[in-house]
């Protein structure tokens, strides 16, 4: 198991920039992905961005250029810095871990609790 803490979300004005953590409780498995989702109000949970073990990312069109993941791997912990923020970013945002253990040749996933990111106009 993985608990997942994150932490740094809140309420900024548009323009403005937040960086989020999350923290998870132990080493992850060599094979992992570690990244963020959001969910808007009223709307489904949809990809941010992700980051892998040798740091290759992937974004959501969308968030390309504002948006930036990045890993601390002797910290177990995940960053999404978020820039020139829109109001159309609020949204709770999730932290996702995935691991793949080869001794059981499975796939676990965890999420993080959410965190609130609001954006004024």
């Amino acid at each position: 198991q993985v608990q997942l803490v994150e932490s740094g979300g809140g309420s900024v004005q548009a323009g403005g920039s937040l960086r989020l953590s999350c923290a998870a409780s132990r080493t992850l498995f060599s094979i992992n992905l570690m990244g963020w989702y959001r969910q808007p109000p009223g709307k489904q949970r949809e990809l941010v961005a992700t980051i892998n073990r040798g740091g290759d990312t992937n974004y959501a069109d969308s968030l390309k250029g504002r948006f930036t993941v990045s890993r601390d791997d002797a910290k177990n912990t995940v960053y999404l810095q978020m820039n020139s923020l829109k109001p159309e970013d609020t949204a709770v945002y999730y932290c996702k871990v995935s691991e793949y253990v080869s001794s059981s040749k499975e796939v676990y996933e965890y999420w993080g609790q959410g965190t609130q990111v609001t954006v004024s106009s």
